[in-house]
C-alpha cells in the first residue's frame, strides 16, 4: 500500500462560527472557508475541528455537519484552483471525541465522506485507556472493514488533555503508532524541547517527509528557520537540530492565520527558504496579533484569541456572527472598541511593509454575499440558502 505523504505548508485551524444559540451559522462558514484558501494564495491545508475550531464546546452533530460541510466546500474550492492553475487545497478533520465510540464515529464518517486526512488528539480522549492499544484493538479493525484507510495524524496539545498528569503523547508511544501504515504525523502545539522528542518518529523513514511534524507554537518558526551567523548562531543552528534530531517540521498550524492567511503563507515561504528580512518583518508584524487579544482582567493579562479572531473577521466582511462557544472567554462592547482600534493600526503597519500580492482579501462575491447575510439574522440568513 502506497503511503500517504503528509502536505509541506501552511496549515489553518478553521474557527467554527456559531451564532448565539450555538448553531453553526453555514453561510459564514462557507465563506471563511474560501477566504483561508485566497485563491490560492493561502491555506495549503484547512483543518477544521481543533481546538482554534472550539470542537470540545460543540456538539457531536454539529462536529458531524462541520465535517461534511468543509468536505463539500473544499470540491468547489479545488475547482476554482484547478481553472486558476493553482495547486488543490487539503482538507483535514479532527475526528477526537469525548469518548472512544464517539472517536470511531467521527472517524468513520470522515473516512466515508472522503476527508484528506484525519487528525486525533489521543489524550483528550476521556476513556482512551492504553494510546496504542486503541489503534491497534479499535481503529485498525475499522479500517479493515471499510476496506481502506484515512491517513491519520496525532494531535499533542497540553492544554486539552484529559489527565494533567499526562500533557503529552509519551515518545515510545509516538514512535511505535508510527509504524502503522495510516499514522502519517503529528502536530505539536508545544515548546521546542516536546517537539524534538517526537521527531524521533521521523527517523524511522527513510525518505524525508513519510513522517510530517507540524509546529503548533506557530511563532517558533522564526526561530527554528532563523539563519546562522558567526559562532554563535552555529552553536545555536547545531542546538536547534539536536533538539528536533535532524528532522526539521514541514508545515505550521498557525490559528491567527484564519484573520491573515496570505500573510502566514508568505511567512512560511520567508522561514523555509532563510529570508531573514522578511522572516524579520513578519515575526514583528503578525506576532503583534496575539497582544492585541490579550486584555487586562482583574489585575492580569486575558487572552481571547477565538473571540478576538471572530470580531476581526467581522470587520473585514467576512462573517457575521462574532459569538464563541459556551465556555469560551467572550470580547466585552469595551474590549471589542479597543480591539479594534489596535487592529486598524495594525493593519496600517501591514499595508505600509509588506506587497499587496500578499495581504489577504475577501472575494467580490463574499463581500455581496456578506452585506445580503448581514442584513438578516443568523438563522434568517440560512434559511434563504
Amino acid at each position: 500500500m502506497k503511503r500517504y505523504r503528509p502536505r509541506w505548508g501552511l496549515s489553518i485551524p478553521v474557527l467554527t462560527i456559531v451564532d448565539e444559540d450555538g448553531r453553526l451559522v453555514e453561510s459564514d462558514q462557507r465563506r471563511l472557508f474560501r477566504y483561508l484558501v485566497q485563491s490560492g494564495f493561502g491555506a495549503d491545508i484547512l483543518f477544521g475541528l481543533g481546538t482554534t475550531g472550539e470542537w470540545n464546546r460543540i456538539s457531536p452533530s454539529q462536529r458531524e455537519r462541520l465535517i461534511a460541510l468543509a468536505i463539500e466546500e473544499r470540491r468547489a474550492i479545488n475547482e476554482r484552483l484547478r481553472q486558476l492553475g493553482r495547486s488543490p487545497v487539503e482538507v483535514w478533520v479532527g475526528v477526537t471525541g469525548r469518548t472512544r465510540a464517539e472517536t470511531l464515529r467521527s472517524l468513520a464518517l470522515a473516512l466515508e465522506l472522503g476527508a484528506d486526512a484525519g487528525v486525533i488528539a489521543p489524550l483528550s480522549i476521556e476513556d482512551i485507556g492504553e494510546v496504542v492499544s486503541f489503534f491497534h484493538r479499535e481503529v485498525t479493525p475499522l479500517f479493515e472493514r471499510k476496506g481502506r484507510e484515512l491517513p491519520l495524524l496525532l494531535y499533542d496539545n497540553a492544554e486539552i488533555a484529559v489527565h494533567p498528569r499526562i500533557p503529552h503523547i509519551r515518545t515510545r508511544d509516538v514512535k511505535r503508532l508510527s509504524r502503522l501504515s495510516y499514522i502519517c504525523g503529528i502536530k505539536v502545539t508545544a515548546p521546542r524541547k516536546v517537539l524534538g522528542h517526537y521527531t524521533k518518529a521521523a527517523l524511522h523513514f527513510n525518505e524525508r517527509g513519510e513522517f510530517g511534524i507540524y509546529v503548533g507554537e506557530a511563532m517558533l518558526i522564526f526561530d527554528l528557520f532563523r539563519p546562522t551567523r558567526g559562532f554563535l548562531g552555529k552553536i545555536r543552528e547545531y542546538w536547534n537540530l539536536y533538539l528536533l534530531h535532524h528532522a526539521l517540521p514541514i508545515g505550521v498550524v498557525a490559528g491567527p492565520a484564519n484573520v491573515f492567511p496570505r500573510e502566514w503563507q508568505k511567512a512560511w515561504r520567508a522561514c523555509s527558504a532563510g529570508d531573514e528580512v522578511l522572516m524579520h518583518r513578519y515575526r514583528r508584524l503578525l506576532g503583534a496579533f496575539e497582544r492585541l487579544s490579550t486584555f487586562e482582567e482583574g489585575g492580569r493579562p486575558v487572552l481571547k484569541l477565538i473571540a478576538a479572531m471572530k470580531y476581526a473577521l467581522a470587520l473585514e466582511g467576512i462573517i457575521t456572527s462574532v459569538h464563541v462557544a459556551w465556555g469560551t472567554p467572550a470580547l466585552t462592547a469595551e474590549q471589542k472598541s479597543i480591539f479594534a482600534e489596535r487592529y486598524a493600526r495594525l493593519k496600517e503597519e501591514i499595508r505600509a511593509q509588506t506587497d499587496p500580492l500578499w495581504r489577504s482579501r475577501a472575494e467580490e462575491e463574499d463581500r455581496a454575499a456578506f452585506s445580503e447575510d448581514a442584513a438578516l439574522p443568523p438563522y434568517e440568513a440560512e434559511a434563504t440558502r
